[in-house]
């Protein structure tokens, strides 16, 4: 279990880095950034799965989705719907939406919640009704304060519901899907990076050609982690740790000059004891599973 705690914080430091990362590239850009860290990232997370041993799992589901046609599609739709969050992951630091992007993924595990509800008929606890209240009066603040709440924040808190909805309907292994996922962005990739001026953009920066290089590292290991952690904890604490992430996200977004007023605190304040209420509801769980 300690591999597995140690494995998901270093994946949340990687993800926290690749945020600040993005500014350390100029003069590049979030969808020439993206196009790099698939590029590059790519090749890496290939190796890292036959390391593993994992490609079996890789080749089954090629296999399968030769048979489908219908798995095939949905991998491209979710192929597309991560695109989307990665593009966004790598532009928001760059444009003044660093702290709207990371009170998505603070909302996310609450959005999840509340499909597991809505879609799916689960049952909520009283920690899960809690955190959901919560929530609720986090945004309600920032609706009626008004600017806490925008375009970025919408696109996480409603595009990953929907990425997992999908996966969930295929019913694909984490890791393989992954892989096909990642080949499935490689055409948008390269088209993004079609039209960027690299050899200018090498030749004004040459230290680009070392930083570039650690952009896939970092990325295909903050993944590798990510999924490893994913396989050797219980839910509950591995949800738990996963708020690691966007709290590492709100303090490169303070870091790099980003504005946070007294009044979010009535946003961010109830959205993170409702985050806490989660991870205590997932941590009892965990402990009723290993009764």
């Amino acid at each position: 279990m300690l591999l597995g705690i140690a494995l998901s914080v270093l994946a949340s430091l990687l993800f926290g880095g690749l945020y600040y990362y993005a500014v350390v590239l100029h003069p590049l850009q979030g969808p020439a950034i993206f196009g790099w860290r698939i590029v590059l990232g790519f090749p890496l997370i290939t190796l890292g799965i036959m390391l593993a041993a994992r490609w079996p799992l890789v080749r089954s589901l090629l296999q399968r989705m030769a048979r489908e046609p219908k798995l095939l599609a949905g991998l491209v739709v979710t192929a597309h719907l991560m695109a989307m969050q990665m593009v966004l992951f790598m532009w928001a630091p760059l444009n003044g939406h660093g702290l709207p992007t990371t009170l998505g993924y603070f909302l996310m595990p609450l959005a999840m919640v509340l499909v597991g509800k809505v879609v799916y008929h689960e049952e909520l606890s009283r920690l899960q009704w809690l955190a959901v209240l919560l929530a609720a009066v986090g945004v309600g603040h920032a609706l009626v304060r008004g600017g806490d709440l925008s375009w970025s924040t919408a696109v996480v808190v409603i595009g990953y519901p929907v990425y997992f909805m999908v996966r969930r309907t295929l019913g694909v292994p984490a890791l393989a899907s992954f892989w096909v996922e990642t080949l499935c962005m490689l055409p948008l990739a390269v088209w993004l990076l079609a039209d960027q001026p690299i050899a200018q953009q090498l030749a004004e920066r040459p230290m680009l050609w070392a930083l570039l290089p650690l952009l896939g590292l970092m990325s295909a290991l903050a993944v590798g982690s990510y999924l490893a952690a994913s396989t050797r904890l219980p839910m509950g604490l591995f949800g738990l740790l996963g708020y690691v992430e966007p709290a590492l996200l709100f303090i490169v977004s303070l870091l790099i000059g980003e504005h946070f007023s007294s009044s979010a605190l009535f946003t961010y304040g109830p959205i993170a004891l409702a985050l806490l209420a989660l991870g205590l509801d997932g941590l009892r769980r965990s402990q009723r599973r290993a009764a």
